[in-house]
C-alpha cells in the first residue's frame, strides 16, 4: 500500500469527518410537551427503550418511566419531551426509528433517525473545507488524519467518495517491489 498514490477530495474527507463528529457528540436540544404521550411499546421495545435511555435522551427523546404500573403496559413510558431543531421537526416516527434502530447494536452505542442523519449531513457540508479551496500544508495534514480516526473514511454521507486510487507508483520495469520510503519524506 505505500507504493499506491492515492487523491483525496478535501471537502468530501472533511465533510465526513465532521459528520462522524457531529454524530457521535451532538445531544439535539428537546421541547418538554404539555402532557406526558403514552407510548405503545411492545415488553421487549420497553426494555430496549429503558436500556438506551441515555441514547434516547442524545435524540432528544425524554421519558419518563410510571415504575408502579407493569411492564407492557400502555401506560408505563411516557413521552414528556421531543427533539427540536431549527427547520427539522420531530415526530413518533422518528422515535419508533431510533428504537429499531437500537435493536441491531449494542447497549448504549448511539445510533440516530435518518431525519438527524440528514440534518447532520446538512450541517457538516456546510462547515467543511469547500471545494477548491486551496489548503496550506498543516490544513492538509489534518484532513489525512482525520481520515485515519473515521469509522467509515470511504464516502461523505452525501455518498461522494472521499479518495480514489490514481496509480501504483513502483519504478516501471522493475522485477522486485521497489517503493517509495515514504519514511524519509519531510512534511
Amino acid at each position: 500500500m505505500l507504493d499506491d498514490l492515492f487523491i483525496v477530495d478535501q471537502h468530501a474527507a472533511d465533510e465526513k469527518f465532521n459528520f462522524e463528529d457531529l454524530q457521535s457528540t451532538t445531544k439535539i436540544q428537546s421541547q418538554k410537551l404539555l402532557r406526558p404521550r403514552p407510548l405503545e411499546l411492545t415488553a421487549s421495545d420497553e426494555m430496549l427503550a429503558l436500556d438506551n435511555i441515555e441514547v434516547l435522551r442524545q435524540n432528544g427523546f425524554e421519558v419518563d418511566v410510571e415504575e408502579d404500573n407493569p411492564m407492557g403496559q400502555v401506560s408505563r413510558l411516557k413521552l414528556v419531551a421531543q427533539p427540536v431543531s431549527k427547520s427539522t421537526v420531530f415526530d413518533m416516527k422518528d422515535l419508533e426509528e431510533v428504537i429499531h434502530l437500537m435493536r441491531d447494536r449494542p447497549t448504549g452505542q448511539m445510533v440516530r433517525c435518518s431525519k438527524a442523519r440528514a440534518m447532520f449531513a446538512s450541517r457538516a457540508c456546510r462547515k467543511s473545507v469547500m471545494v477548491g479551496m486551496p489548503l496550506n500544508h498543516h490544513q492538509m495534514t489534518s484532513v489525512i488524519r482525520h481520515m485515519g480516526t473515521m469509522d467509515q473514511p470511504w464516502n461523505c454521507p452525501h455518498g461522494r467518495p472521499t479518495m480514489r486510487h490514481l496509480s501504483d507508483i513502483r519504478k516501471p520495469g522493475s522485477k522486485s517491489r521497489e517503493c517509495i520510503d515514504w519514511s524519509s519524506i519531510s512534511y
